[in-house]
């Protein structure tokens, strides 16, 4: 159970950035000079808060008990045309993944899907000018300058969209977990009852001549998922960001087509986009069956889904799965 608490796929951050430094009002004075012009300098930046992408992360974890994250102020402008220093950036790490969203209006105003790429989710107050910009043929000795910008509070979201290959899309229990642990070093929770898998886990696939993918196994959908039942929500939006979905339906359940189309039907009233993603159906646990209810069963196979009977506790027909998943996501490269 620690491993599914420390997944953690959504935090509300309080964000404040750092305001702005005054600008100075001075006038330039030495040994030589008793009234000389302005020279008060500029105010520095307030410190901006940031997001950047780290692709060894895999939970918004460390974000989780940081409700507040404040950024330091800019410095006020000086005397000699010295600009005030800029204040420190906050920046916070994420998986790849991450998107951003307004709290009060639920905007998306970014996602981070590259390490090392970074966005500011609230930027810090500009700098006031000093009075040395203000003076001009008609105003010699301007005696005023701008005050610094003041930073912004704001609240925002940040939620997790794993990044995967090949997303396993199923009933709980239909057998992904043990799909992901023996097709890849992923270690999930495996037992015999539903939900089980209350966190996606990746693993690598390895494939021929040294090749790879990468596959989630996404916590299983239960019928009317996309009304919030159950984990819904919070379980379908990582669906979006896989590249192929791999229908997983037990041999032995009642109907493989109703079953079928009950998934289809989530994922279509969550987000109808998802029915443009390249599909493949796996018919688990084939040890459990004989070469005749094969046969009976092929013609409640659902028409146009490239299908394999499998049993990844047996070990069968698992490197044909590879196969077919390969040339999938190849061709979803080649479109």
């Amino acid at each position: 159970m620690a491993e599914n608490r420390n997944f953690v796929d959504y935090v509300k951050i309080c964000c404040r950035s750092g305001r702005g430094g005054a600008g100075s009002v001075h006038f330039h004075r030495d040994k030589s000079t008793a009234k000389g012009g302005p020279d008060g300098g500029n105010g520095g930046r307030g410190g901006h808060i940031i997001v950047k992408g780290n692709a060894q992360m895999w939970t918004l974890l460390p974000l989780k008990y940081r409700k507040h994250v404040i950024a330091e102020g800019g410095g006020n402008g000086m005397g000699g045309q010295m600009s005030g220093s800029f204040g420190k950036d906050i920046v916070l790490e994420v998986p790849l993944g991450t998107v951003a969203k307004d709290a009060e209006t639920g905007i998306v105003e970014f996602e981070i899907t590259e390490h090392g790429e970074e966005k500011i989710i609230v930027a810090g107050g500009r700098g006031g000018l000093g009075n040395y910009n203000f003076k001009t043929a008609t105003n010699q000795i301007p005696r005023y300058a701008q005050p610094g910008e003041p930073g912004k509070d704001e609240w925002k979201i940040l939620e997790l969209k794993i990044l995967a290959d090949v997303g396993l899309v199923g009933f709980p229990n239909a057998g992904k977990s043990t799909l992901l642990s023996v097709i890849t070093a992923a270690k999930p929770k495996i037992a015999n009852y539903a939900f089980t898998t209350l966190a996606p886990n990746l693993g690598i696939v390895g494939y021929r001549d040294n090749r790879s993918f990468v596959m989630a196994d996404i916590p299983g959908i239960i019928e009317k998922a996309h009304e919030g039942k159950g984990l819904g929500h919070r379980f379908l939006r990582h669906i979006e960001r896989n590249s192929t979905l791999l229908f997983m339906i037990p041999s032995d359940t009642d109907s493989i087509q109703k079953e079928y189309e009950i998934l289809l039907n989530e994922l279509k009233e969550y987000n109808p986009e998802l029915l443009d993603k390249p599909r493949v159906l796996a018919l688990t646990k084939r040890d459990l069956i004989d070469d005749e209810l094969e046969e009976m069963l092929k013609p409640e196979i659902p028409e146009g889904i490239p299908y394999l009977f499998i049993s990844a506790v047996a070990q069968k027909g698992l490197m044909e799965l590879k196969d077919l998943l390969w040339n999938k996501l190849n061709e979803s490269i080649d479109d």
